[in-house]
């Protein structure tokens, strides 16, 4: 075997950089929208009709040193079940339509996620000030009482425009081990309970939860290190709920006849297939008869292998969409990973679609029609989305690609064991075990095929790595 050749260290961020110019994907703001925001902020929240929840105890969880904070929760025993509070943090308090702030988040559409920076849909000012469920802040909020019977099952529903406190905000870490430790008191004492519930119910509509692995690039001994970092348990219990607010306010807008859903169409035999050669290639059971949901479920996030797994399991869900509806409800909306009609309400902050989708759940809630310029946006939402979901992909993309050359540019001429997965004019692609990299030789072999290969170049400005075939085995 060829010795090892190193590949001196290549700082990743002016790549990064690069990949969002080439996408227009924009970290700033121009001052006109900067203003904006801050002059928003400066003046309050628009005015008009709220509850006064403040006495509700809510807490949100999210990633350590967060400020972009959409949710917070509260959780509480009643007879025959349980309620909990899920207060959104209302941009349309903040935002008004036509307006600077408002005519950029329609341009991105979405925060967008690098490893060196984010990109997001709202100024700071908006959303990690005014408009964000800070500790300890009275804040406007759409808010949720969501009545649970002993099994989770949704029993009754109402929301409303209110004024709310957020009485702590904690980390995932901080919350699980307060969990964990037996310590947790309010909304945390009930989360694991709950979420359990609302996660067999889950397993019984046939839906699957994809908890991605955070997919993390750190230095070590002078070259780059792909790492995956798997969620926490309690993230997935959290999860449950924005869920159940998402299915809760499809069923109000489909009930009402006005509103736009996000949908998720089954994933195809051949994405499956491909999917089932990338587990055999990793070396991840899928024994026969095993369904698509109880498979992913079965997988194990915290190895490198369950990680790469997970993601690319993501990846076979295609076709993901909105569509909005003003009149006879679509033919078309199921969402099949979460097995029922389903709505982005809970993420406005990060979302544009969430502010005009909260405001046709407050008018259904009420027997009213949506504002005007909540209806004048429907025709035109899903285009947005969909624009930002294809830019924020192919950003995505790119950046794993890059992130995947820097991983492997230090390990110029080794060898590396991987299984064929797909073949077909000229190439194979192949998934090497460890790193857990997906990649191509310039020969066709069967699928299946175990091989090993050997890394001829890595171009991380393309980027591009480039493999041969050592040896071959059935």
């Amino acid at each position: 075997m060829r010795s090892p050749r190193r590949h001196a260290v290549v700082e990743l961020e002016p790549v990064f950089a690069a990949i969002r110019r080439r996408h227009e994907v924009q970290v700033e703001f121009s001052p006109e929208v900067r203003d904006a925001a801050a002059a928003a902020a400066a003046r309050g929240a628009a005015a008009g009709a709220r509850a006064d929840r403040r006495e509700v105890d809510l807490v949100s969880i999210d990633p350590a040193g967060s400020r972009d904070i959409d949710q917070a929760l509260a959780l509480e025993r009643r007879k025959g079940g349980y309620r909990f509070w899920y207060a959104i943090a209302d941009l349309a308090a903040w935002v008004e339509s036509g307006d600077p702030v408002d005519l950029e988040a329609r341009r991105r559409g979405t925060t967008v996620y690098c490893p060196d920076a984010r990109a997001p849909l709202h100024p700071v000012e908006l959303s990690e000030g005014a408009a964000s469920l800070l500790e300890g802040a009275e804040r406007p909020a759409v808010l949720w009482r969501i009545d649970l019977d002993d099994r989770g099952a949704v029993a009754d529903v109402a929301v409303e425009r209110a004024l709310v406190r957020n009485r702590r905000a904690m980390s995932y870490v901080d919350a699980q081990h307060e969990i964990d430790a037996g310590t947790a008191t309010g909304a945390l004492a009930l989360l694991r309970e709950i979420g359990e519930a609302r996660l067999a119910l889950e397993r019984e509509r046939g839906g699957v939860s994809l908890n991605l692995p955070e997919q993390n690039v750190v230095r070590v001994d002078g070259h780059y290190v792909l790492r995956y970092d798997a969620g926490l348990p309690v993230e997935s219990w959290n999860a449950q709920l924005s869920l159940c607010c998402g299915m809760a306010a499809a069923e109000l807008m489909l009930s009402a006849g006005v509103g736009v859903l996000r949908t998720l169409p089954k994933a195809d035999a051949r994405s499956l297939d491909l999917l089932r050669q990338h587990s055999l290639a990793l070396g991840v059971a899928w024994p026969a008869g095993l369904s698509y949901p109880e498979w992913v479920r079965s997988v194990d996030v915290s190895t490198p292998a369950g990680a790469a797994l997970t993601t690319q399991a993501a990846r076979t869900l295609r076709g993901a969409s909105y569509v909005a509806f003003d009149g006879a409800p679509p033919a078309d909306h199921a969402h099949s990973a979460i097995a029922a009609p389903y709505a982005h309400v809970t993420a406005p902050i990060r979302r544009l679609v969430d502010r005009f989708a909260n405001e046709c759940v407050l008018a259904a809630a009420a027997g009213i029609r949506p504002p005007g310029w909540a209806l004048d946006a429907l025709p035109s939402v899903a285009g947005w989305m969909d624009a930002a979901a294809r830019r924020s992909s192919a950003v995505d993309r790119e950046v794993i690609d890059v992130t995947e050359a820097a991983v492997l540019a230090h390990r110029l001429g080794e060898e590396f064991p991987a299984v064929v997965t797909n073949s077909g004019r000229g190439s194979s692609t192949i998934q090497l075990a460890e790193p857990a990299v997906i990649a191509s030789v310039a020969v066709e072999l069967a699928p299946g095929t175990t091989c090993r290969v050997r890394l001829d170049s890595v171009d991380i400005a393309v980027p591009r790595t480039q493999f041969s075939v050592v040896s071959t085995a059935p």
